[in-house]
């Protein structure tokens, strides 16, 4: 049985890229990636007042004679928002596959701790959670620790 010959470049669409594809693609590039910093940059900036926020005027709450656990929920509520905006901005500046389930732990976390979610939501927040954590640790590359 004979080989079949490779296909030439021209035939496929595959070779080097022409200057102007060149120039094109760093440009690109590099808008991308400083909107995507100036993003980062701000979400930062929100979470950064909003942790001064959550301090000042939540923290307080928890020394009132009254509902404590109400204020004791809306600052977990709070800092685990601040997290995932924290962790959403890492993600825009290094675009990795364990900081996308960095950010999906802290949203299913986040939604555990809502005192409106049923038992069912509850065990599908802890196993997706667990499973995100397997994943990270046995499948996705790079240090865990």
């Amino acid at each position: 049985m004979a080989k079949e010959p490779e296909p030439h470049e021209s035939e496929i669409g595959t070779g080097e890229e022409t200057a102007v594809e060149q120039v094109v693609s760093n440009y690109l590039a590099t808008g991308i990636h400083l909107f995507l910093s100036v993003v980062a940059l701000l979400l930062t900036i929100a979470a950064v007042i909003a942790t001064y926020d959550t301090v000042v005027r939540a923290f307080p709450m928890l020394w009132q004679p009254q509902d404590e656990y109400a204020a004791l929920q809306k600052i977990v509520e709070n800092l685990l928002l601040i997290a995932i905006a924290a962790e959403f901005a890492l993600l825009l500046l290094f675009r990795r596959m364990s900081a996308v389930v960095e950010v999906v732990v802290f949203v299913l976390a986040r939604k555990a701790v809502n005192p409106d979610i049923h038992a069912y939501e509850l065990m599908l927040c802890a196993a997706a959670i667990a499973g995100l954590i397997v994943l990270r640790f046995y499948y996705l590359p790079g240090k865990t620790t």
